[in-house]
């Protein structure tokens, strides 16, 4: 058996495989709410045999998302619809999880497909929060600086859509402290400019996360699992960088989260990221090496081949993929048989041989 189609056992939960369908914005949603797009989009990779589906960033109040028509879970309104997509999920064999997510300073912005900027005013349009009060691009309103019990409220609204993550089926909560949103910006000097106790020391500006987490822990039962998505490097001098991220997921690790899902970037907007082949890879093996935490790394894998060197050679434990499912849904069912492993196509498409 390959390693990537090898089985994984996280706490109570046991992943069939080594791939993770990664967290993708689909801007289908209205007020937050899935609808069949959602549906048909996640259970999809489902049937296709990733072993986890994570939801793309789910906002847990209404301000913390990017756009209008991000997903949400503020509300237990929104639970029902949710709890089809991950009855089907685990009903095709994989595991459901979810990435609750505020934006912070890169929220009440346009579709990505209508450009993605800031949406300044009209009904698509909201105040943004940040640790500080610096916007994300020049022309930008610039965001309102959370007091310290503002900071308290994101953590309990954090626990409030756990709470609602379990009820909907979610078995993996992941928590979105990446790509310039409201965590990593608290996270980074360059965006957390404050003189309390969340900026300043490292300790200080990665304190909300474990506000965070603090609220999270109690609910994590055997059967569900707490994983962190983190950008590794804001890949500018002066930024939060590996050193930062290995001492990170060493706390991390000793506070009970499960998984550390590794990428890097989207803190500001002049970055000059070499995005490539194993461009990411790096700092998930380096967290792994030195932290033992376990690591998923992410970044443009699209070849079986590629993935399976990548894990006999321990850079990392969970393949997360992205684009390269967007464009085939299916592509596990074809990878394990590029690598000779067990046909794991669904008797309903036996026919396609």
């Amino acid at each position: 058996m390959s390693k990537l189609f090898s089985p994984l056992k996280i706490k109570d939960l046991t992943l069939k495989n080594r791939i993770v369908m990664s967290p993708m914005c689909q801007y289908s949603a209205i007020d937050g709410f899935a609808n069949d797009w959602h549906y048909v989009h996640y259970v999809s990779r489902a049937v296709g045999g990733s072993a986890v589906v994570i939801q793309e960033a789910t906002a847990v109040v209404p301000e913390g998302r990017i756009s209008y028509a991000d997903l949400g879970i503020w509300k237990d309104e929104h639970i029902d619809e949710f709890k089809k997509i991950t009855t089907s999920i685990e009903k095709y064999s994989a595991i459901p999880g979810i990435q609750l997510a505020h934006a912070g300073r890169k929220s009440s912005c346009d579709l990505a497909n209508n450009g993605g900027a800031q949406i300044k005013e009209g009904p698509h349009a909201w105040e943004t929060v940040a640790p500080s009060a610096i916007p994300f691009l020049p022309t930008d309103i610039p965001p309102t600086a959370l007091y310290e019990d503002g900071i308290k409220e994101v953590a309990k609204a954090f626990k409030e859509a756990t709470i609602r993550s379990i009820k909907a089926g979610y078995k993996v909560i992941e928590i979105h402290a990446a790509h310039g949103y409201l965590i990593h910006e608290f996270f980074s000097p360059l965006t957390n400019t404050r003189t309390d106790n969340y900026g300043g020391s490292f300790e200080n500006r990665v304190r909300i996360l474990f506000d965070i987490i603090d609220e999270i822990l109690p609910l994590m039962t055997d059967d569900l699992s707490l994983w962190v998505r983190i950008s590794a490097t804001d890949w500018v001098e002066g930024g939060w960088d590996l050193p930062q991220s290995i001492e990170l997921s060493k706390l991390l690790k000793e506070k009970g989260v499960d998984v550390i899902d590794v990428s890097t970037g989207g803190l500001v907007s002049d970055a000059k990221i070499p995005v490539g082949k194993n461009y990411q890879v790096p700092f998930a093996d380096g967290i792994k090496q030195a932290s033992g935490l376990i690591t998923g790394a992410v970044g443009l894998f699209t070849e079986a081949p590629h993935m399976e060197e990548l894990l006999e050679t321990e850079k990392c434990d969970l393949i997360f993929i992205g684009r390269k499912l967007l464009k085939d849904p299916y592509f596990p069912i074809n990878a394990a048989r590029e690598l000779g492993d067990t046909d794991i196509t669904p008797d309903q498409y036996g026919r396609r041989h």
